[in-house]
């Protein structure tokens, strides 16, 4: 009486077993890609995150400061990173870098900035490089704008203080949002007080505010090219070969500065839109764009990765 019932055992486990062994080895699997509250680092987290869900994997934004976003990484916490502006993340991520820990695999965004600033009214009166900021110390209640705390620029600008770099010992950093901070540029610019910013391209205070950029950055700043940067997208070690197909799609995810200013320019004129609305919709009027992002990228399971994207779209 029990052989009917050990044969349809046996069955029930080959068929369990072959669905187990059916399903596909990336299929739901979870990638968790760190981020800054900076804009155009929110952008194009975004962006991989809906990509990478839209092929049926599990994407997260991990929100996180910057030192932690390495930590995360290095410990396998995070998997990948889209906003390491270099030569000025270079303090906290050269380290990283050279344990071997997190990998700096691929630039994501070439020309971009990242220096001090000032609106364009004090650079016509004479702040116009690191070493005028002295000079005009009383206008600038001695202080220096920067984001949040922690922050690469902030670090940079509070080793330049206590160093006494062009002589701006006596100044003081004043830690802020990126929104905070804009806002206080904005408020200052109405009354054309003074003011010295950590400001960076692409963004839409570039065109929002008429800023110029100081120049004067050293290696032992900003980098040795007033400020020119180059950002990349960073991936923990062995990433790569757990999960190539997410990692060729990461590594063909180029941002040109000119996307990513009109992109935000979007965001800034359509309150209502999130960072991913503006940049979807900036993709989908630019499907050579999208294209070669997803060129030879599969889904989860092994389909072609464009049509599932596309019809994600829809």
């Amino acid at each position: 009486m029990l052989a009917p019932y050990r044969r349809l055992l046996g069955v029930a486990i080959l068929i369990a077993t072959i669905f187990v062994f059916s399903i596909p080895a990336n299929a739901g699997q979870k990638v968790k890609i760190a981020s800054v509250g900076w804009t155009g680092v929110t952008i194009k987290t975004d962006l991989a995150v809906s990509i990478l869900e839209s092929l049926g994997y599990n994407a997260e934004n991990i929100l996180v400061s910057v030192p932690i976003a390495y930590e995360a990484m290095a410990t396998g916490e995070a998997d990948a990173f889209m906003g390491n502006w270099m030569p000025s993340m270079a303090n906290i991520a050269d380290k990283y870098f050279e344990k071997g820990t997190v990998d700096k695999f691929i630039p994501n965004m070439p020309g971009a900035k990242y220096t001090l600033a000032v609106p364009s009214y004090c650079a016509e009166a004479g702040l116009k490089d690191f070493k005028d900021i002295v000079k005009f110390g009383d206008k600038l209640d001695w202080k220096i704008y920067g984001i949040e705390a922690g922050n690469d620029g902030n670090d940079i600008i509070i080793d330049m203080i206590e160093k006494d770099m062009f002589g701006l010992g006596k100044f003081t950093i004043v830690p802020s949002s990126e929104a905070g901070m804009l806002a206080q540029v904005r408020s200052f610019t109405k009354e054309k007080k003074w003011i010295v910013f950590l400001g960076w391209a692409p963004h839409s205070m570039n065109e929002r505010i008429d800023m110029t950029y100081l120049t004067g950055s050293t290696d032992k700043t900003f980098g040795g090219n007033d400020g020119t940067a180059t950002v990349w997208t960073n991936i923990r070690k062995g990433f790569d070969k757990e999960q190539p197909n997410v990692t060729k799609l990461l590594k063909q995810m180029v941002f040109p500065v000119p996307m990513m200013n009109q992109i935000m320019t979007t965001l800034n004129e359509n309150k209502s839109l999130t960072p991913l609305e503006a940049g979807m919709d900036w993709v989908k009027k630019h499907p050579e764009t999208y294209k070669k992002w997803l060129a030879g990228v599969t889904t989860a399971d092994g389909k072609p990765g464009l049509p599932a994207f596309e019809k994600s779209l829809n």
